[in-house]
């Protein structure tokens, strides 16, 4: 029988008090300056972005094996409602609020959305309500710890994933979108350009998916080299494309208005995703392999991870080469992952780590300041500094999330055990974790 554990739900009661006894009332709603239409658009693109993360959940639910495709989808649809919660009380102020130092905002500037409802817009989207552009940021605080969940599949605690994704949003996640988007954080002020989160996103989920794989050892299928086929195809082909869908929210989004730059990043990331998904699969049959179904979404997805962080700043044409390199690249690592022991269940770190990490360089080097007056022309435009302070954050954000993941896995260790025991491993999450089972051939 289950052991009783009335403390989360203590927890969340509790909560629901909290928000009774401070429900931040509005005193008056500010609509001053505000364009229906960048509305409009900004509630159409924040919806797609929360599409993406059932998108993410057909996408790796379809690719593990049989006995583990409830529990990782579940884990993508948790996050909706864990870090939804967790925005709302103090997501929002620790990336958005009043900077400390440009390193972290003030937890008390937006606590439980207070001032957000009739708060003046965001500087950087003046013409859509705070709050919408609160709950735009939101989706992207969602999909960040969701994207985690592939490199630790089929291995992991239920309620430490729930622990971790938490702790990780607070201290790795927060903090970074505030270095990055807020206009007092340190790499904004720097130069670092990154449109729609190749660095926030995709590079801080790579980064914590290598941690995350190296601190629970492989599987016991991995250790000896054992390998299940992906338990449903159509799964991924259809996570794949809702994951594209999605996407155009993702990136077309965050330009905060309906304008020629949002249509500019529309048409860059269907482009790469579409270069990068031939790129993956040519690769594979050049170096002898089929061309396959799961190869062309994989590719994909990679493509759209890199052009994230360059989509409002470079051409449709430049667009095609990011694409095809990134999806090489990342085939390559993938490659290199599968020979070694390293168990990173399905390929976070070279998909979204690498992925991010080559946005963020082609960012450097393509970024145009004719296609978006925000930024600064890269290397291959005769300017130096964008491409050197992208470097730069490279290897900043790699080392401050590498590290800071690993010991706060450590940290939910201590605290509840990570890894769950051999005979839950043999048995499959959906039974040992949730008493569900995936139905195959009714």
């Amino acid at each position: 029988m289950q052991k009783l554990n009335p403390i989360p739900l203590l927890l969340l009661l509790a909560l629901a008090v909290l928000a009774i006894l401070l429900p931040a009332v509005p005193t008056s709603i500010v609509t001053a300056g505000l364009n229906s239409g960048d509305t409009a658009w900004m509630l159409c693109a924040t919806a797609l972005v929360l599409l993406m993360t059932p998108g993410l959940a057909f996408f790796y639910g379809g690719m593990v094996n049989s006995k583990n495709v409830i529990s990782t989808m579940l884990q993508s649809f948790v996050a909706m409602g864990i870090i939804s919660l967790l925005w709302v009380v103090v997501g929002f102020s620790l990336a958005f609020g009043d900077s400390l130092g440009g390193f972290v905002g003030d937890p008390r500037t937006f606590f439980l959305f207070r001032n957000v409802l009739d708060g003046k817009p965001w500087s950087l989207a003046p013409t859509i309500p705070l709050a919408l552009f609160a709950f735009f940021q939101m989706k992207f605080a969602i999909i960040t710890p969701a994207l985690i969940t592939g490199s630790i599949a089929e291995r992991i605690n239920f309620k430490s994933y729930v622990l971790f994704i938490v702790l990780f949003s607070l201290v790795v996640y927060a903090p970074l979108a505030h270095w990055t988007w807020h206009p007092e954080g340190f790499l904004f002020k720097l130069g670092v350009l990154d449109f729609a989160g190749g660095t926030v996103v995709h590079m801080s989920a790579g980064w914590a998916a290598l941690a995350s794989a190296i601190y629970l050892k492989p599987r016991k299928l991995h250790a000896a080299e054992q390998v299940l086929p992906p338990a449903n195809i159509p799964y991924v082909l259809l996570g794949t494309g809702l994951l594209w869908f999605g996407w155009f929210g993702f990136n077309a989004g965050s330009a905060g208005s309906a304008s020629p730059l949002a249509v500019s990043a529309f048409a860059t990331t269907n482009v790469a995703a579409s270069a990068a998904g031939l790129a993956w699969v040519l690769f594979d049959v050049a170096r002898g392999k089929k061309l396959s179904a799961l190869g062309f979404c994989i590719g994909a997805v990679v493509g759209l991870v890199a052009i994230t962080p360059a989509s409002g700043y470079v051409t449709v044409p430049v667009s095609i080469f990011i694409g095809v390199v990134a999806g090489i690249t990342s085939n390559f690592f993938a490659h290199l992952r599968s020979k070694s022991r390293l168990d990173d269940t399905l390929d976070v770190f070279p998909c979204h780590g690498v992925g991010g990490m080559v946005g963020l360089i082609m960012t450097g080097i393509f970024a145009n300041k004719a296609v978006n007056a925000a930024a600064v022309d890269g290397l291959a435009y005769g300017g130096t500094s964008l491409f050197l302070t992208h470097m730069l954050a490279l290897v900043l954000v790699s080392a401050f999330t590498f590290a800071i993941s690993f010991a706060l896995l450590k940290l939910t260790d201590l605290i509840t055990p990570l890894r769950v025991s051999e005979e839950e491993e043999d048995q499959g999450l959906d039974v040992s974790q949730h008493a569900e089972q995936l139905l195959v051939n009714a």
